[in-house]
């Protein structure tokens, strides 16, 4: 019978782990280097063949040892690189080699995050960085997501259940499209869309709506949306929550890690008069993919959330001290995405990631700069936090999309796409703490000599 393969923990894990670990290195580097750009040339059926050329036979009747090597490498090489000074479409940022490091831990140790017995360590760290990270907007505790869509979910969730089953959303027009989705999964009523005239959501036009409806309403403002990175009059949305007794949420996926800074920490004025608050540190906390929090202002509005399955969370167990977990999330396996987050707060401190936060918002006012000052360029406004919307003077819309297409195609740049005040832009968001001034101007005449071309 032949030899099982070796296991990544256990005694003997590190030692099988080791030469592994020079193996997808090595393979990284490679395929970054064969790829040579922010993203692999040739578009998506380019793409789509050299995987197929790798993969070759996925289920071969013997294994291919070279299989690491191949894929790893094949995987590099069809990447988009959000490292590259050139990548600068979404909000998709490059993660920390601690981070990166730490979530290594996470999968050889593999705990699972429902019951206690699977993970005693990871889920007392969890309890310890959710709390932190509510108390420091000002909130009183946290729950680990995968991202700003299951955050805004259960924002959602737990409005409704606060109000006995239903509850109305109240949104601007500038809101990410996944609370309107929650809506529809949870089956609420259709949400009350208001106008968010240059970006941001009007505070009048939500006055009016307030008054207009009854019912339990929860008001969800948006702290960094995502098309231009714009932030909504928070404290004056609050003081209307207030006064009309609605329930605020806050989607701070984009902008919440603006807390870190304490240059630019008071855009989050308001964020703690909120009920919920979404975070989500894969974006402005560098970590590797998923880092999100839905962070809550009354604990107890959590209770919803509490299942029993004997096997996890047994009356019994629970009684005698065990840990119960499963109302600490919508998911019941779940890896320890705390730890890099733990790793990443206490490596860097608040020092540290503030200035990550600052060195990012920077580069996006010295881009603005450079637009603004080229003749041949319009800047739709001033960043507020690190995304740039920009566009070639007298160019169609059809031009615009084009322009990007073009760029994607041969590799050679990824900006984003955002549609305001009826006219589409390119979208540069700026995430990688290390671009220079000097990147910045390669990227907007390669964008020129695009158009020009």
């Amino acid at each position: 019978m032949p030899t099982p393969p070796p296991l990544a923990s256990g005694p003997e894990g590190p030692d099988a782990l080791r030469p592994l670990l020079v193996t997808v290195l090595d393979a990284l580097r490679d395929g970054r280097l064969a790829r040579g750009g922010p993203l692999p040339a040739g578009g998506p059926e380019a793409v789509a063949e050299r995987i197929a050329h790798a993969v070759g036979d996925l289920l071969p009747d013997e294994g291919d040892p070279d299989a690491l090597r191949t894929l790893v490498h094949a995987l590099a090489e069809g990447a988009a690189d959000p490292a590259d000074p050139l990548c600068a479409a979404h909000l998709h940022g490059p993660p920390l080699a601690v981070a990166a490091a730490a979530d290594l831990a996470a999968s050889v140790l593999n705990p699972s995050l429902d019951s206690w017995d699977q993970a005693p360590a990871a889920s007392a760290l969890e309890a310890v960085v959710t709390r932190e990270l509510a108390h420091e907007i000002g909130l009183a505790d946290s729950l680990v997501t995968t991202g700003g869509t299951e955050s805004n979910q259960l924002a959602l969730l737990l409005a409704r259940e606060a109000h006995g089953g239903s509850v109305r959303l109240v949104c601007g027009a500038n809101a990410h499209h996944s609370l309107p989705r929650a809506a529809w999964l949870l089956g609420l009523p259709e949400p009350v869309v208001v106008p968010a005239p240059g970006g941001t959501l009007d505070p009048a036009a939500l006055d009016e709506a307030l008054t207009r409806f009854s019912g339990p309403l929860l008001v969800a403002a948006t702290a960094g949306t995502t098309d231009a990175g714009l932030i909504d009059p928070l404290p004056e949305i609050a003081g209307l929550c207030a006064a009309h007794g609605a329930r605020l949420h806050v989607d701070a996926a984009y902008g919440g890690g603006l807390v870190f800074s304490d240059r630019h920490r008071e855009k989050l004025s308001g964020l703690e008069a909120a009920h919920t608050v979404t975070l989500d540190l894969h974006k402005l906390g560098w970590q590797p993919v998923a880092a999100g929090l839905l962070a809550v202002a009354r604990p107890r509005d959590l209770a919803v959330l509490r299942q029993h399955a004997d096997y996890l969370n047994a009356d019994d167990d629970t009684e005698a001290g065990l840990p119960d977990l499963l109302g600490r999330s919508l998911r019941t396996t779940r890896r320890p995405d705390v730890l890099k987050i733990a790793v990443t707060l206490r490596t860097l401190g608040r020092t540290g990631l503030g200035a990550l936060v600052d060195q990012v918002c920077a580069r996006a006012r010295e881009f603005a700069a450079l637009v603004q000052h080229h003749p041949g360029f319009e800047l739709y406004d001033r960043p507020v936090i690190s995304t740039v919307l920009f566009r070639p003077v007298k160019a169609t819309d059809d031009a615009v999309a084009a322009l990007r297409r073009t760029l994607l195609h041969d590799g050679r740049a990824v900006l984003g796409r955002a549609r305001m005040d009826g006219r589409l832009w390119l979208k540069a968001t700026l995430l990688n703490p290390h671009t220079r001034p000097d990147e910045l101007a390669h990227l907007l005449k390669l964008v020129e000599g695009t158009t020009n071309g």
